[in-house]
């Protein structure tokens, strides 16, 4: 196991700081414990709220690291996911993702190009200044026709990256803003190409929070050649 990457992503190290606070709760509520049997009713009452707020601390971090799933860090350019294009009909597209660990998923698309949108988390500066990376998470994929008619009345294909259920930081900011100060801003970025048969593409997110898509040099001497 390469703990040096483990330890990189920012829910595990949020869940480790976690479980370390409710390891200390755990510590102040066995001290409240002694105390009682003791006797010894002030301590005792101290001890015993002082673990309620290690517990608030622990469940708060642990909530945090949770809705933190699914991002990644972004350093200065960030290689996101690779697209391979195949033609099924007119409009109609078999595409290829494969993932910067190795793993793919085939999707079907309709539309004359491809939009990858992605969130964005950037830190305010105290926190930028301690080395802590900027976040994002893949949101969706979806087709985009070329005719803006087409566009509002054609049928769409949207793929949905988030995950079903999970509790997500950018609903978490929305709906309890206090709880995350160190956020600076959690905005939307997306890039769209347009598609050929037997097209390759890369997508990668510059550290600005900018999504760029750029296609091989076989696959952009296709797009103009359909351009001209």
């Amino acid at each position: 196991m390469n703990w040096e990457h483990l330890l990189a992503l920012p829910t595990t190290v949020i869940l480790l700081v976690a479980g370390a606070l409710a390891l200390v709760a755990l510590l102040a509520a066995l001290g409240s414990r002694q105390h009682w049997l003791a006797r010894r009713r002030v301590r005792g009452s101290l001890s015993a709220l002082l673990a309620l707020a290690w517990l608030a601390l622990a469940l708060l971090s642990a909530g945090l690291g949770l809705s933190l799933r699914g991002y990644r860090r972004l350093a200065s350019e960030e290689p996101v996911v690779a697209i391979d294009a195949r033609i099924l009909s007119p409009q109609r597209w078999a595409l290829t993702l494969t993932w910067p660990d190795g793993s793919t998923r085939q999707v079907g698309l309709a539309g004359d190009a491809f939009r990858l949108e992605a969130i964005v988390l950037k830190w305010k500066l105290p926190t930028l200044l301690a080395g802590v990376s900027p976040l994002y998470r893949l949101d969706r994929l979806d087709g985009r026709y070329d005719d803006p008619q087409q566009e509002a009345d054609a049928p769409r294909t949207v793929i949905d990256f988030r995950q079903a259920g999970a509790w997500d930081l950018l609903a978490l900011r929305q709906h309890y803003p206090a709880w995350l100060p160190m956020v600076d801003t959690v905005y939307g970025s997306g890039a769209f190409l347009p598609l050929v048969d037997q097209g390759h593409y890369t997508v990668s997110l510059m550290r600005s929070g900018a999504l760029v898509a750029r296609p091989d040099e076989t696959t952009a001497q296709r797009l103009d050649e359909s351009l001209r």
